[in-house]
């Protein structure tokens, strides 16, 4: 079995705090880092904590009620923290949907994520 590092512990827990998580969440990010994701429909890279804290705060306009994130399953792979997810919502349609996270972590810090959906590897 493998375990979730503390970073990303604390990444989930701050982002499913939505806004009030934002302090806590930016603190997860090394000020280079990069976040690639699909929720707008196409894939959209963010580079530098200030724009992914921009792009994590459009997902505050408007809020998923009652949002969980429940891991599927962790791994390491090549030096990347590949984390499947479901997240469970009835602002979702269908209430989940499902995705991959890789992330790289350098100095207790998030240097890339980048988030695909309906993923696995």
């Amino acid at each position: 079995m493998n375990s979730i590092p503390i970073e990303l512990t604390n990444f989930f827990l701050s982002m499913q705090a939505g806004e009030v998580g934002a302090e806590a969440l930016a603190a997860c990010f090394a000020d280079d880092a990069v976040y690639e994701e699909p929720f707008t429909g196409s894939a959209r890279r963010h580079t530098g904590k200030e724009a992914i804290m921009r792009a994590m705060a459009l997902g505050w306009e408007m809020p998923m009620i009652d949002t969980r994130i429940e891991i599927q399953r962790a791994a390491t792979v090549d030096g990347e923290v590949h984390i499947a997810w479901t997240c469970h919502s009835p602002s979702i349609p269908g209430g989940k949907g499902s995705g991959l996270d890789r992330y790289r972590i350098k100095k207790g810090l998030i240097e890339s994520l980048d988030t695909s959906l309906d993923g696995g590897d």
